[in-house]
């Protein structure tokens, strides 16, 4: 190697990273290396010399110095070339130094603005024979030479060095030697494999790298999941919310709670046999004339020859997915058992959900949640699914004071509005309301009194120049579209019910049916026979109530209790309490029908004036509201407790965690409302199909006929739903009733003429529920003279016209 090249080899290393800090503070020579990055051979940057073996390398801090952009600079100019190379696109020019990094002047000198260094730059490349690269070649490790910002990867590694290919990547895997093929910052010739500063032969071999003493002390390299890692996490994390935790609780709650209806879910029904089985039949009607025949959903196979006879009365027409499901009386046993465990889990989450969105506690909303599906005069009312169907109502209305960014504590926040939430309101409030109109109705009329009131308050508040509460085009489409599917809703469900009142103007209700199923004061305090705790303490009481079951109407002394303690000591403040009060007050006079001064200014006015509302003849189950309103008071008085449990916490326990007697005590009002809704309901087993249903073509009579027999008779039916002149309901239709006295001695030539001119071509006649009938004096006579056949399959008699 010639002088001349040695010099300038010379003159290219005195740029190494261990350079001397600078006087203002910045760290000298870090912020570029390469062959490209050049400094003035100043008096501390001699190679070999004393300024040069005790400068700090890269990895190192240099004394009073700043740190440049990278947080962990490389040891030397090998490690901050390898680790973090910079992009050619963002690399400046050999002539120019990166704007954020600056070099240390001379010892001794200001530093200038890096004319002079440049001079000396191009001086030293001349003399080392080296041509001046047009492109970027040094940039600050870990940033942008022109932007300052950071080139790494999202995993945090560096992306320069895989950018660079061929002899480049070749030059900067070097680590920063020259082109003489000595290493910048050690001296060490990497072409000869000796030392520069101790002459020792080094084999050739590049030496191993330093390692930062500093990375020990480094937190823990975060490890990047993988895709069934964070399809794990994100599974977990649903898993533990809140409302998963309360769907699979109130479901868990629910199979407790109503056992043993899954006991046998195939041959059992809660409670009776009677009204069960028609409601068994509803749903598996809607289901399998759906998915056949929809445009004659209104005309059912039962009461034939009847026409809208699905419209006889609430027809669950919400579970018809469900009736889609199966087929046969015990498909239809099944389904309905289901259903009304479902039912209640519906209704403890829908409670749980309004509570809350109102602004109560975990576990306020959790004594509202099970009080309301779990009431002791709702066990009375287990045979009516489509009354234990309620928990739409407090879920609709807790998605809509969502949508609209309400709550009872905190009233109305602009911000918190959500227009989808507010759509699926509407769209639940919809789907509660095609359950039936025994206690839908209702419901739709809560809904226009809220919706009157609001729009009240607004014009109010224009009238008296407030300032102006945001509502947002969005909630508005939503409530538009939202409004009109429920209107429609019930619109297209009330039709069939006019045809019905209109073709059947006997069925209308009367004012002495509902005085017969007002319940008097004491009733609100009297449990149902289902009840385990109060049942039998409450039969002397019982037996002289009307109208069972619809007269014992108690909410639970439980709930009772926690809701007056909510009037004195509650989350609600007091204004909100009082207007509580009068709701739960308003409904209760409701619900007493006619026994309160005679209904003439409460249910009365109501029931003869309001379209709709002469169909209800049970004020009784107005009952659904002053529970849920006494159930919102409760978990006021809950929340209080529990707040002021945590403020005891706060003073005894650091973090204010509650005790576990405080914790105890705070879930102990659960566990009194839980008690006080077990139940002892009976599960009477199913009558079995009789097999003749199985086979038989309709149109058929099954004899002897009466509601509750005609109700087994439309469930047996749902094996191949033949007409069936048999069926049940809220009324009784005249030609059913003409039917059934004109054949109380069939089999005659009378009955048999009477029965061809209605279309029917067979009956069944069902031994074992003959007993007592004149049909027991005529089943077995001979039919030879009638015109007709007569054959014995199994316990049925069956005669072809």
């Amino acid at each position: 190697m010639s002088t001349d090249q040695s010099n300038a080899n010379e003159t290219t290393r005195s740029g190494s990273p261990a350079g001397p800090a600078a006087p203002d503070g910045t760290m000298s020579g870090a912020a570029t290396t390469g062959p490209a990055a050049v400094e003035p051979a100043g008096p501390g940057n001699h190679n070999g010399g004393p300024d040069a073996a005790q400068a700090p390398g890269a990895g190192e801090r240099a004394p009073d110095a700043t740190r440049t952009p990278d947080a962990t600079p490389a040891p030397d100019a090998t490690r901050a070339l390898e680790a973090t190379p910079a992009p050619e696109a963002t690399r400046v020019p050999d002539a120019e130094q990166a704007p954020d990094a600056e070099q240390a002047p001379e010892a001794g000198k200001p530093a200038d603005d890096g004319t002079g260094d440049r001079a000396r730059q191009d001086a030293g490349k001349r003399a080392a024979g080296e041509d001046a690269k047009p492109t970027d070649e040094t940039a600050t490790p870990g940033k942008d030479a022109e932007t300052g910002t950071d080139d790494r990867t999202d995993d945090g590694t560096k992306t320069g060095l895989e950018a660079k290919t061929g002899t480049d990547a070749e030059k900067e895997k070097s680590g920063g030697q020259g082109e003489s093929g000595k290493d910048a910052g050690t001296g060490k010739d990497t072409a000869t494999g000796k030392d520069a500063a101790t002459g020792k032969d080094t084999g050739g071999a590049e030496p191993a790298k330093p390692t930062d003493p500093f990375a020990s002390f480094g937190p823990a390299p975060e490890l990047v999941p993988g895709r069934l890692g964070r399809i794990g996490r994100a599974v977990g994390r649903r898993l533990v919310h809140e409302w998963t935790l309360a769907g699979l609780g109130a479901l868990a709650l629910a199979v407790l709670m109503t056992w043993p209806t899954l006991r046998y879910p195939r041959h059992t029904l809660p409670q009776d046999y009677w009204d069960p089985t028609l409601q068994a039949w509803q749903v598996a009607w809607s289901g399998h004339i759906l998915l056949t025949k929809p445009a004659q959903l209104w005309q059912s196979n039962a009461f034939f020859p009847e026409t809208w006879t699905f419209a006889f009365s609430d027809t669950l027409l919400g579970y018809a997915p469900a009736g889609m499901l199966g087929q046969g009386p015990e498909a239809a046993i099944l389904r309905y058992n289901i259903l009304f465990v479902l039912a209640h889990a519906l209704a403890a989450v829908g409670a749980y959900a309004l509570v809350r969105q109102l602004g109560a506690g975990r576990i306020g909303a959790a004594v509202a949640g099970i009080g309301f599906a779990y009431a002791p005069w709702l066990l009375g009312q287990a045979g009516h699914l489509h009354v234990i169907s309620n928990g739409g109502i407090p879920l609709a209305l807790a998605m809509l004071a969502r949508g609209h960014g309400w709550s009872l504590r905190h009233g109305y926040r602009p911000e918190r509005r959500r227009s989808g939430w507010a759509l699926a309101g509407w769209l639940v409030a919809a789907w509660q309301l095609s359950l039936g109109f025994g206690i839908g109705l209702v419901f739709a009329y809560v809904l226009g009194l809220i919706a009157v009131v609001v729009l009240l308050s607004w014009l109010v508040r224009r009238i008296l120049r407030r300032p102006r509460q945001p509502v947002g085009f969005r909630l508005l489409l939503a409530d538009f579209w939202g409004g009109a599917a429920f209107a429609a809703t019930g619109a297209l469900l009330a039709i069939p019910y006019f045809k019905v009142a209109e073709l059947h103007p006997y069925a209308r209700r009367t004012a002495e049916e509902v005085h017969n199923y007002s319940p008097p004061p004491g009733g609100f305090l009297t449990a149902p026979p289902e009840s385990l705790i109060w049942g039998d303490l409450h039969e002397p009481v019982r037996a002289g109530l009307p109208g069972l079951p619809e007269t014992t109407l108690l909410p639970g002394y439980v709930l009772l209790a926690l809701a007056v303690a909510g009037l004195f000591f509650s989350i609600w403040t007091v204004r909100q309490r009082l207007l509580l009060l009068a709701a739960v007050l308003v409904a209760g006079v409701l619900a007493s029908g006619t026994r309160f001064f005679g209904g003439t200014w409460t249910y009365l006015p109501l029931f003869e004036h309001l379209p709709g509302w002469d169909g209800l003849r049970t004020p009784g189950r107005l009952m659904i509201w002053v529970t849920l309103l006494l159930a919102v008071l409760a978990a006021g008085s809950v929340g209080a407790f529990a707040r002021r449990a945590r403020e005891i916490s706060a003073v005894e326990r650091v973090p204010p965690r509650p005790g576990p007697f405080l914790r105890l005590v705070t879930l102990l009002p659960i566990v009194l409302v839980l008690v006080e809704g077990l139940n002892a309901t009976p599960h009477p087993v199913v009558p079995v199909q009789p097999q003749s249903m199985r086979v038989a073509t309709g149109p058929l009579l099954v004899l002897p006929s009466d509601q509750k027999t005609d109700q087994h008779v439309m469930l047996w039916s749902t094996s191949r739903f033949q007409d069936v002149v048999n069926g049940g309901s809220g009324f009784t239709p005249s030609r059913l009733a003409e039917v059934r006295q004109a054949t109380a001695n069939f089999p005659d030539q009378a009955s048999i003429d009477y029965l061809r001119n209605m279309g029917v071509r067979t009956v069944i006649v069902l031994r074992e529920r003959v007993a007592g009938t004149p049909l027991q004096a005529t089943v077995d006579l001979p039919v030879d003279s009638l015109g007709i056949s007569r054959e014995d399959v199994g316990e049925t008699v069956v005669y072809r016209l």
